[in-house]
């Protein structure tokens, strides 16, 4: 590049930021997309597969115990502050099936820090 109006155009041009499909609440956000091809030609684009940690990975906060007529959303409402993050709690539980969660009165359910955030011991 030995074109200076080229050069400074390249400077000037905005950085190209990933965008994601997903508000980055979702529990989908910052999952790049795959195409797949058809044998009749069309392509398809998807989601790759999301992973989920350990559950031992997230620092636990505190815990909530399961009383009868409980449901998910309720409970993530009441520690997290939105019912739609009650995949959160999900994969600070290592369910799969949300409503497993508060089949069983009694369950130990663990809320956490969301994955990556170190939490402080004995805090």
């Amino acid at each position: 590049m030995n074109d200076p109006t080229q050069a400074l155009q390249s400077l000037l041009q905005p950085p190209q930021l990933k965008t994601s499909l997903f508000p980055p609440t979702s529990r989908y956000a910052g999952i790049d997309t795959k195409t797949i091809e058809t044998g009749a030609g069309l392509v398809v684009i998807y989601l790759k597969r999301r992973f989920l940690s350990s559950p031992d990975n997230f620092s636990l906060l505190q815990e909530h115990v399961v009383t009868q007529g409980e449901r998910l959303d309720n409970v993530t409402a009441r520690y997290v502050g939105d019912p739609e993050q009650f995949w959160r709690i999900c994969d600070a539980n290592g369910a799969m099936r949300p409503q497993e969660l508060t089949e069983t009165i009694g369950r130990r359910l663990r809320l956490t820090l969301p994955e990556g955030i170190p939490g402080i011991p004995d805090a």
